[in-house]
């Protein structure tokens, strides 16, 4: 089952990359190009997702909205885990007052409320993309921390470590040689649960009107449009990012849970709940 899941899903992020790369080429529609002759028309023939209020085009906008928020997912997911795999390491490695203090303080920033940090961060650099990426990465590594230091720990229990030791093995060599090695497919495994909650959140900060500028499309900008355009009427502005929007976090959470099945199999003990 987990399989089909994955193939499914896999099937799933394949078409909308596919979507999202190949529509603008093939239609030779510019999303950013006005008509306002042509606003608000709904899906037909010529326009399949429809108009927004400016005439543009939402089958082209929504395929640029997808890319451009699943390119800032991966940009906030993967600078997350690599500042959670820093902390965590650091925790994890030298352990004792250095655990602790480091722990404690990532414990103080996790209990933060996240949009809020996210809201304060990107308000201070306005529609600025280097900030909407720090904002997500700054609040969503806390986790991925948690995760290296506990797998760290748990090497430092095994026998092989102990024997690189006592061999006289340094603490860098023990890092990079048994480590970092035995770390990576949970960073990995990290950087692709991570992306469901990056792409929410760019949307998120973009729906609010902190994130990207109204003329860049985004899943979030795409639906903050969509508010207005609601009222008239014109349900196809919302409907069709939101759904791209579900679809699209569903995928990657699919495909993240089965490739952390593979990565890490559940054991006896879990089966059985």
């Amino acid at each position: 089952m987990d399989r089909r899941r994955a193939w499914v899903a896999g099937t799933v992020l394949a078409a909308l990359a596919l979507y999202a790369i190949a529509t603008p080429w093939l239609s030779g529609l510019d999303d950013r190009i006005t008509d306002f002759a042509a606003a608000r028309q709904g899906p037909s023939l010529s326009h399949w997702f429809g108009t927004d209020s400016a005439g543009r085009d939402l089958f082209v906008r929504s395929a640029a909205a997808i890319r451009t928020s699943l390119l800032i997912a991966a940009a906030c997911a993967l600078l997350a885990t690599v500042i959670g795999s820093i902390v965590g390491a650091v925790a994890g490695v030298w352990g004792g007052h250095v655990d602790r203090v480091v722990m404690r303080s990532t414990d103080a920033i996790n209990a933060l409320p996240h949009l809020l940090l996210g809201i304060v961060i990107v308000a201070m650099f306005r529609g600025s993309l280097a900030a909407i990426v720090l904002s997500i990465a700054l609040t969503h590594w806390t986790q991925v921390a948690r995760i290296v230091r506990s797998e760290i720990l748990g090497l430092r229990e095994r026998p092989y470590i102990d024997a690189a030791i006592l061999a006289g093995a340094s603490r860098h060599h023990v890092v990079i040689r048994h480590i970092v090695p035995a770390v990576l497919p949970q960073a990995l495994i990290a950087v692709v649960l991570l992306l469901p909650h990056a792409i929410w959140h760019e949307s998120t900060l973009s729906f609010l009107g902190f994130g990207l500028p109204p003329h860049e499309p985004s899943l979030g900008t795409l639906l903050s449009e969509a508010r207005s355009s609601l009222l008239l009427g014109g349900w196809w502005t919302l409907v069709f990012p939101a759904g791209i929007l579900v679809l699209a976090t569903v995928a990657v959470a699919v495909a993240g849970s089965a490739l952390r099945s593979a990565v890490s199999p559940p054991t006896p003990s879990e089966l059985q709940l």
